[in-house]
């Protein structure tokens, strides 16, 4: 176990309409976005399309935080260590957004950590964070959910319930 604070970061996916799963780009807490513009351009998504999406998106980040955080502020990030946690890496969109948002709250150092990653997106981000730990890089990669037995999600209940514990776990 690390003796560590925990807290939440949220990321959405801003998937490409009709084909959810394939980022366009990603937003985060707080209100970075980062997009994917070659493949935009190369889908001929307008501007208008995206901001839905975005928006939709914001809603459900708001939504979360909301509800995960049950009116805890977030923890101090500025002169910190921050460890980014993710499932998997895989276009590496919505970490990208995550590691830009945290970076500018100016962290000591931002390490990203992922138990399963294509080794492309393990390098790529070498160049946006201090250290990478990538688990598992197989070859081919395929998809994060393809190396894992169950890839099911995590429920809203089950957040709020960790987030709590690692809460009172502080406060004591």
């Amino acid at each position: 176990m690390l003796p560590a604070d925990l807290d939440i970061f949220l990321v959405r996916k801003i998937g490409v309409p009709g084909h959810e799963e394939l980022a366009m780009g990603a937003i985060a807490s707080g209100g970075t976005r980062v997009l994917n513009h070659s493949l935009i351009a190369h889908l001929g998504i307008s501007s208008s399309v995206i901001e839905q999406v975005t928006l939709r998106e914001q809603r459900e980040i708001e939504r979360r935080e909301q509800l995960y955080r049950a009116g805890r502020p977030a923890l101090p990030i500025k002169g910190r260590i921050v460890i980014l946690v993710d499932d998997g890496l895989a276009t590496g969109a919505s970490m990208l957004a995550a590691a830009q948002a945290v970076q500018a709250q100016q962290p000591k150092r931002v390490i990203v950590a992922v138990p399963v990653a294509s080794h492309d997106a393990c390098e790529e981000f070498r160049q946006h964070v201090d250290d990478v730990v990538c688990a598992h890089t197989p070859e081919p990669f395929y998809a994060v959910g393809a190396w894992y037995e169950d890839f099911s999600q995590t429920s809203d209940a089950e957040v709020q319930t960790l987030l709590q514990q690692a809460f009172h776990e502080h406060v004591t």
